[in-house]
């Protein structure tokens, strides 16, 4: 069964969004020193059920909004059971280096989701 496995926050002012849930929720920040401006969310600890997030800094380009990301163990078959029952992939497969691959969707509702499937040699 796939879990939702992470999900992304999106802010025009990223120091301001830390600032706001870091106060209010106490999650902890981190850097993320890959390619592009985001922080890796911890939102808990210990046996506490939840999961992790991400945070980008939003540019107003299309498709950056809040999301879920559901975790895969094939992604190129996930795509296809997608596309035969009305979904849409909206952002095509893509390598995110040491971490996966990742691509977007849309389900026949117009939700829009991630998948990511977990591949440290990704490039």
């Amino acid at each position: 069964m796939a879990r939702v496995v992470h999900f992304d926050l999106n802010a025009k002012d990223p120091v301001r969004a830390i600032n706001f849930y870091q106060t209010i929720f106490n999650w902890k920040f981190n850097k993320w020193e890959g390619p592009m401006e985001y922080w890796m969310i911890k939102t808990g600890e210990g046996p506490e059920p939840g999961i992790d997030g991400g945070l980008s800094k939003n540019d107003d380009l299309p498709g950056f909004e809040t999301s879920v990301t559901i975790g895969v163990k094939a992604i190129d078959g996930i795509i296809s059971k997608i596309q035969d029952l009305g979904g849409e992939i909206i952002q095509p497969k893509m390598a995110i280096p040491g971490a996966g691959w990742f691509a977007k969707f849309k389900d026949p509702e117009g939700n829009t989701l991630g998948l990511m499937q977990d591949d440290p040699n990704a490039h």
